[in-house]
């Protein structure tokens, strides 16, 4: 009879990185946020193994958002990779990463979004991939641009891209938003700043790489990601 095993958990992320559920000046957390304490649930099998996806998968196609279409999308190319580890530092190989945001004049192709900005048609803002052995991934692009919402008085949302890094199991999945340096509506924005901590917080941040840019094509930012561990990127509860 095979020997029966505990399911060891990983580790939890630290408080002081991730930003609570409640936050009082990030108005519509005030409405989705919990109103009863969590349960703490111990891990399965199920949670601590997979998904895994094969390359035949994810096609090659799907990083590049700006070939998806008729035509070039409007806005400034950009190229954005960067390396996907675990809290020791080790590559997380074969993960899927999803992205998603607005086009360069700030408006998303959803029907909900009523921001009185032009859609580009030749721009649907999603694109996927996978990470290679060392834990790299990436994505051609365009900058997306602010917008407008209704958080507070004259409220914007710093250009921004949405992440969502599978890992190695379904309890590693992370949501989280990446900026720009230098970016002016970094200091009002109750979603950025709902990070408690400024270190927590820069880690939210790309950094541009003059190195990597392409001369006369497209310039390029990094930004790592780590899953769990004391340097954890901060996530979306």
């Amino acid at each position: 009879m095979a020997e029966t095993r505990d399911i060891i958990g990983y580790r939890r992320d630290h408080l002081e990185v991730d930003p609570p559920y409640l936050v009082p000046n990030y108005k519509s957390s005030r409405f989705r946020a919990p109103q009863q304490p969590l349960v703490s649930l111990k891990h399965t099998l199920s949670e601590v193994t997979g998904p895994v996806f094969g390359h035949r998968s994810v096609a090659k196609h799907e990083a590049d958002l700006t070939t998806q279409h008729a035509a070039p999308p409007i806005g400034q190319r950009i190229t954005l990779s960067g390396r996907v580890v675990d809290g020791d530092g080790r590559p997380v190989r074969n993960t899927l990463i999803e992205v998603w945001q607005a086009n360069s004049a700030g408006r998303y192709t959803h029907k909900w979004d009523r921001y009185e900005a032009p859609l580009d048609p030749n721009f649907g803002g999603v694109g996927r991939c996978l990470t290679d052995d060392e834990g790299r991934y990436e994505f051609v692009t365009i900058k997306p641009g602010p917008y407008p919402f209704g958080n507070h008085h004259n409220a914007w949302r710093p250009a921004h891209i949405h992440f969502s890094v599978l890992g190695p199991a379904f309890v590693t999945r992370m949501v989280t938003q990446m900026f720009f340096p230098g970016d002016p509506l970094l200091v009002q924005d109750p979603v950025f700043n709902s990070v408690p901590g400024e270190r927590a917080r820069s880690r939210l941040i790309c950094r541009f790489d003059l190195d990597a840019t392409i001369p006369d094509w497209a310039n390029a930012y990094i930004f790592d990601i780590v899953l769990r561990g004391r340097d954890t990127t901060p996530t979306e509860r």
